[in-house]
């Protein structure tokens, strides 16, 4: 069975994309999030940067395997902003981003329909300008072993072309390595074979 371990998400803060619609501006921002927290300051720091804006509508996805999301129409009617944001980021098939939409009021209402084509509009066309990217779902492995078992542990290192995340070279020894999910359990059975070499999952 193939193992499905890339996903797509965005490589860095797109420029803000403007959208005029009866007197009412909507700036569309797309940012790469790693957790909920993320979002919070984010959005904070919009709020502080467009003090004349009335809304700050959003959605976000984060996560592959399990995956969390939230849209939010901050006072526009009931699922007029949020969701149309939403669905642009499943149709991109992106995750681990934030759309955020602010929008100037001008004075005309735009009615609900107006909304949702303005809302939907503006995210996909932030995406459209974002950087998007494929990943890997990396699995981090930690590998413990004596110092006189540094070849053994480096041979399958280079042979393997494994990314060290991180290592402590003493007496006894522990690396931190990157692989790809997909190779992952190969990678461990290799290291789990190799006594007395300690491997494991790092959670």
């Amino acid at each position: 069975m193939e193992i499905n371990d890339t996903y797509k998400t965005i490589a860095s803060a797109s420029e803000p994309f403007l959208l005029k619609e009866k007197s009412s501006k909507f700036f569309g921002y797309a940012f790469p999030i790693e957790n909920e927290d993320d979002v919070k300051v984010i959005i904070e720091d919009l709020r502080k940067n467009n003090t004349g804006a009335v809304h700050f509508c959003y959605a976000y996805q984060l996560g592959v395997d399990k995956i969390a999301y939230r849209a939010n129409d901050d006072g526009e009617p009931n699922n007029s902003a949020g969701m149309p944001i939403y669905g642009q980021i499943q149709s991109f098939d992106v995750t681990n981003v934030l759309i955020v939409v602010v929008r100037y009021y001008g004075g005309i209402k735009l009615g609900v329909g107006g909304l949702i084509t303005a809302y939907k509009t503006v995210a996909q066309m932030t995406l459209e300008q974002s950087d998007i990217v494929e990943k890997t779902i990396d699995v981090h492995f930690i590998v413990s072993f004596n110092y006189e078992n540094m070849n053994k542990v480096m041979r399958v290192i280079k042979e393997k072309n494994l990314e060290i995340v991180a290592q402590k070279m003493e007496m006894s020894c522990e690396i931190e390595l990157k692989i790809r999910k997909k190779n992952a359990e190969h990678v461990f059975d290799i290291f789990n074979s190799l006594y007395p070499i300690e491997v494991k999952i790092k959670e």
